[in-house]
């Protein structure tokens, strides 16, 4: 699956389990409490697919899913940047310093594995939006594909 099926996928169910949400009048606290790893898991097991084995995609203690791709990460699925034989296709905007570029099947993408940034509730209460293509818009290098 490319970056921007992904992304267009999971934009829908953000935006459906958010109109749920909304819909039962929950405020903004309340809504990010929802997110929170161990609530989604027990109530929304179709939103990721490591739902179902109740894996975290990240190890630790406290995970919030409201930002499951991150708001720094960058990706354009022509490539962004060619290095000898290789491309590269993602990157990170705040070159976090527990990502790294990893090289998956001859291609460059960001891990971000190591890094906990948008998965805190300080990080979602700051970065808050109701619309999560919004503040993902920045993701895509290439607007037209909005």
């Amino acid at each position: 699956m490319s970056y921007l099926s992904w992304w267009k996928q999971h934009e829908k169910k953000h935006r459906e389990l958010l109109t749920k949400l909304r819909a039962k009048k929950m405020s903004k606290e309340h809504i990010i409490e929802y997110f929170k790893f161990e609530n989604m898991v027990q109530n929304e097991q179709d939103f990721c697919p490591l739902y179902a084995q109740n894996k975290k995609c990240h190890d630790v203690a406290y995970l919030n899913c409201y930002f499951c791709a991150c708001p720094n990460f960058r990706f354009n699925d022509n490539g962004i940047e060619k290095e000898a034989t290789k491309t590269q296709y993602s990157f990170c905007a705040i070159d976090s310093k527990d990502g790294s570029l990893a090289e998956y099947a001859g291609a460059l993408h960001q891990d971000c594995s190591s890094c906990l940034v948008p998965h805190t509730k300080k990080y979602v209460t700051q970065h808050f939006n109701y619309s999560w293509k919004e503040v993902m818009q920045h993701s895509l290098l290439s607007d037209k594909d909005l």
